[in-house]
């Protein structure tokens, strides 16, 4: 069916909301972007006119096209080579959707990102959108074929996981880069006290290369293991620069809302390391050097006016 231009422009004006309920849905933002082009064909294949409220119809079609993802995507990720990480993305990227709340805030970082996969797709469906976009539990109730009270009840069962898994810590921009150029220092220093001071006792450092760049299935554990990891993983070699295709200029930045370290080799981006602060010290070090899940981030890095030089070269 034939849309018009009205009705092309309504859901245009949606989409932005609609890829950032899927990203935090999915944990890939071209995942999410096929969602968000899945309810396109469906909002173009049905009369319109008969809508009532075109947005709560479109947040519905789009959480269960990613309810059933998430259900399909677990039976995938079991044959995933290495272990599996969320998408991360840079800061400015549109798809990280609103952050004027600290608990907008908290939804999309990654290291909840992280939390999220340990939860059904219904709980983390109703923790999105009940956290993330203030849905009520009428609306999401609806959305998802609950009564409200199952809604409430699923909500209050995720948030406990989340929260369980997480000392909430706020920081901003400027105490981002702080850490980060002081966990470079740490890293390239060639000693590993430096590391073990910045991190907690039981920190742990996970990598995703999905196969295609060298990342260990099972992570480092405690301080001392990671902080002899990073100690290598930050020392230049010939053979790293072979591995990405060049020198890689080490850059501090922000992802997800939180400090990260991005590997640049020639505008391609070739790892995002996100750091997790806790009040205790550094709790987690993820990296993403799978080159699928860096698509987007490269063109985010090309958009953005990157004005400082690298704090490190490997």
């Amino acid at each position: 069916m034939a849309l018009s231009m009205s009705d092309v422009d309504r859901f245009e004006a949606a989409r932005p909301r609609l890829e950032a309920i899927a990203y935090r849905l999915l944990g890939s933002a071209g995942e999410a972007e096929d969602a968000v082009q899945e309810t396109f064909l469906r909002w173009q294949a049905t009369d319109v006119g008969r809508i009532e409220v075109p947005e709560a119809w479109l947040t519905k079609v789009l959480t269960n096209f990613c309810l059933n993802q998430l259900t399909s995507a677990r039976a995938r990720r079991e044959t995933y080579v290495g272990r599996w990480l969320p998408e991360p993305l840079l800061a400015g990227d549109p798809m990280l959707g609103p952050a004027d709340t600290v608990e907008q805030r908290e939804s999309v970082s990654y290291a909840v990102l992280v939390l999220l996969e340990r939860l059904s797709p219904n709980e983390r469906a109703v923790y999105v959108l009940r956290e993330a976009f203030d849905y009520p539990h009428r609306e999401i109730a609806g959305i998802l074929d609950l009564t409200e009270a199952a809604s409430q009840q699923i909500y209050h069962r995720a948030k406990k996981h989340v929260v369980d898994g997480r000392a909430r810590t706020e920081i901003d921009e400027a105490t981002a880069r702080r850490i980060v150029e002081e966990f470079l220092a740490a890293a390239t220093s060639g000693r590993t006290e430096p590391l073990v001071r910045l991190l907690t006792q039981d920190a742990v450092s996970v990598g995703d290369g999905g196969g295609k760049v060298p990342a260990r299935a099972k992570g480092f554990e405690g301080a001392l293991a990671v902080a002899k990891f990073l100690r290598g993983l930050f020392k230049p070699s010939e053979a790293k620069r072979a591995l990405v295709g060049g020198a890689a200029e080490i850059h501090a930045t922000t992802a997800n809302g939180g400090p990260a370290i991005v590997a640049v080799v020639d505008g391609r981006v070739v790892g995002i390391t996100c750091l997790e602060v806790t009040a205790e010290g550094i709790a987690a070090v993820r990296s993403q050097v799978n080159p699928d899940k860096l698509v987007r981030a490269t063109a985010q890095w090309a958009a953005t006016d990157q004005g400082d030089s690298p704090l490190h070269t490997l």
